[in-house]
This record gives C-alpha cells, structure tokens and sequence, in this order.
C-alpha cells in the first residue's frame, strides 16, 4: 500500500491510451495538416522521384534539341529546354498538389466543368490550330504551344467514370451508349489532327472502364472485334499509320533506305549498354529526332543505362500497383472507376513511349509521363495525378473500413 501523500502510480492503459493520442493526434487540424494525414505519401513521392529524374533526362536531351533549333545567326542555349521544364514543374507541382487538396466531390465537379471546356477548345483546333510537323494538335498561346487533347484525357477518364457510376443508381439510364457516343466524338475529332496515338488511349481507358463497371462479355467482345476493325481500316486509309506500320514491319522499304526513327531509337537505347556512357557523353542521341519528348527513354539509355531504364520501368509499375493496392477496400464505384481509369490511362501512356523506344511498338509522337519535355504534357499530368490523390485520400483516424485504424473525434 502506498503511503499518504506519496503520488498513484497505478497502472492505468486507458488513461495511457488517451495521453498517447493526445500527444500524437492534433485537436484541432488545419485544411494543410488534413490533406498531410489523408495523402497518399508514398505516391506523391513516387511522382516526384519520377518528375526529378525528368529534370535531369531533359537536360542531357536538351542539347539535341537546341542544335536542331540554332542556325548560322542565332545560337540557342544548349539548356534553354531544361529552363523551360523547371518552368513547367514550378507550376504544375503547384497545381497537382493545389487539386489534391479538393475534396472528393468538389475534384469531381472540376472535373467535369474542365473536360466540357476542353472539348469545346478541341473542337477549335481545326479551325484555330498551327500545323506541328504535318499535323494540327496545338493552338498558339503567348509562350506556349496549348494541345487540348493532353488535358482533356484525365479529365474523360473521370467525366466517363462518373457516368458510369450512375448505373447503380440510374440503371434504365442508357450510360454505356452515352460514353460510347462522347468517345466516339472525340475520337473523330482527334483523327482529323490526325492523332492516332491519343485515339487509341482514350478509347483504351473507355474499354477499361466498361470493364471496371461490369460490362457484358458480349459487348465487350464486340468492342474487341471493332477495335480489330478500326486497326485494319486505319491501315487502309489512313496513311501516316499505314506507313509506319510498313517501316516497322520493314514492308515496302528500299534496300538503300537509312534506318527509321525506331531504329535509331533502338540503336541510342543500347549504345549505352547496361550502366550508360555518362552523362553528357552519348553520341547516338544526336541522330534522334525530338529526343528531348518522344525518345527520351532512348536518351537515358545511351547515357545511363540500361539499368536506369529498368528503374524507371519499375517506378511506373510501383504507382500503377499503390494505387491498386489503395482501390482494395474501397466501396465507392466512383473512386474505383476514376482511379482506376486514371491508372490505365497513365500506364499505357508510359508503355506506348517506352515500347516505342524499345522498337517493340512502331513510331508514335507521345511523350513519357513527367520525363519528357512538354508544357502541355507536364500541366495536364500534373492535373490527372492530382484527381488521383485526391480520390485516394482516406482520414486514417475515421476510416471505419480499416478495423486498425485509430477512431478520433478531434476533441
């Protein structure tokens, strides 16, 4: 027995318990110490390894391009387009990280308001447009070239997840009908550029989100064997693809021919064998056209390896996998449709350049998310991964769903 005036000291765990919350849980979060708990950290970090390695890529790149661009009277600085792209992630981290910090339903509405501005400024192209390189994707704005189908891919893949997250509630609602139609438009919208490459993403993520939300295997049978047509009508009538499908193939190419650009994609990509020449060091990267956007993966190759391709690699499967991993539990249809779309759209982007580069896809003008340069490019990844972390933000201390969690009540 204690003594009188000697303190209790009886063991007390929930008294314990309470103290310890107390000193580890803020009572009262401000919106910044909220969006920190419920973040996906290790996402966000994941983006910013890959967006820090793109710095460095477009910096051993950006000599190819200013040499390109100098003639006999002007000379352009060989790091002008590592500036620029430090220029764009200085506002697109900003925006990526101002769009995670919506709520769920607010990032939705955004979403939505965004894609029907960006439609109607795709449907402005043809007639407002500058021809890039035989093809009319951009309109000119102060500073920067604007290409409204690289914001408006994010922006679908949520507008047609919400759509589709109707059925449970709606399900007479002819939603699947209705996306297909929308996509359709874009897509004939996108071929008049001509943008094959952005056509097969956006109706890519459509499919993957048929699949997500329960299609039928009929309709999605169907829409395999329509995908198959659309294959071979584009390689009858549309001539840049079928032309280089015929270079990919080596079908109708001249014996004296030089090599085409996957194959001197192919040749910077291994120049560096499997720890690269050094930085700066690469020769073959000279050859390539647009090397500081559509092969830059070629350029890390030659000057850092084979295996610094393979990290890369890896950094895209590890975002794909995490957010996954995040939709495991997840009951809301709309999270799952949006984040998943939001994945496969950012994924097959990263396979397309990267197959491309590895001489495993035939030629297409499509950047390497957050590595290659872009203003466009950056901005309009800096806004799909925002939505991203902001449907995949959780209040650790409330969520129900996770038995572990710690319950919290702020008082």
């Amino acid at each position: 027995m204690r003594s009188k005036g000697e303190p209790n000291r009886t063991f007390r765990p929930r008294q314990m318990v309470r103290d310890f919350r107390s000193r580890t849980v803020p009572r009262e979060r401000t919106p910044l110490a909220a969006w920190f708990w419920e973040i996906d950290r290790l996402l966000l970090s994941l983006i910013v390894i890959l967006i820090a390695i793109g710095l460095v890529a477009v910096a051993a790149a950006s000599p190819v391009a200013a040499i390109d661009r100098s003639t006999s009277a002007v000379s352009v600085d060989p790091l002008v387009y590592f500036y620029k792209q430090l220029l764009w992630v200085c506002i697109g981290v900003p925006l990526m990280l101002g769009i995670s910090m919506l709520s769920k339903d607010k990032a939705r509405r955004f979403a939505l308001i965004a894609t029907a501005f960006f439609v109607f400024t795709l449907l402005l192209v043809p007639v407002l447009g500058s021809v890039v390189n035989g093809a009319k994707r951009w309109i000119d704005l102060p500073g920067m070239r604007f290409q409204p189908s690289e914001f408006l891919k994010p922006l679908f893949v949520v507008t047609v997840a919400w759509l589709l997250s109707l059925r449970e509630r709606e399900p007479d609602l002819p939603l699947i009908p209705i996306t297909g139609a929308i996509t359709a438009v874009i897509a004939a919208l996108l071929m008049q550029q001509p943008d094959f490459g952005q056509t097969v993403v956006f109706c890519a993520c459509w499919g993957t989100l048929l699949l997500l939300a329960g299609a039928s295997g009929r309709l999605i049978g169907t829409m395999i064997a329509g995908a198959v047509g659309l294959l071979v009508a584009t390689y009858l009538f549309y001539e840049n693809g079928r032309q280089r499908i015929n270079d990919f193939l080596g079908l109708g190419v001249a014996p004296d021919a030089g090599p085409d650009q996957t194959d001197l994609a192919h040749r910077t990509i291994t120049n560096g064998g499997f720890l690269g020449v050094g930085p700066g060091g690469g020769q073959e990267k000279f050859r390539l056209p647009e090397a500081h956007t559509d092969y830059i993966f070629s350029v890390i190759g030659e000057e850092f390896g084979l295996f610094a391709c393979i990290i890369i690699a890896l950094l895209y499967l590890a975002i794909m996998v995490r957010v996954l991993l995040r939709l495991l539990d997840e009951e809301d249809n709309f999270i799952i449709l949006a984040a998943g779309g939001l994945t496969t759209q950012f994924g097959l982007q990263a396979i397309i350049n990267m197959g491309v580069n590895a001489q495993i896809f035939p030629s297409k003008g499509m950047t390497l998310p957050f590595i290659s340069y872009g203003g466009s490019s950056m901005l309009a990844l800096c806004i799909g991964v925002g939505l991203l972390l902001a449907f995949t933000r959780r209040n650790p201390f409330m969520d129900k769903r996770r038995p572990h969690a710690v319950k919290w009540s702020g008082r």
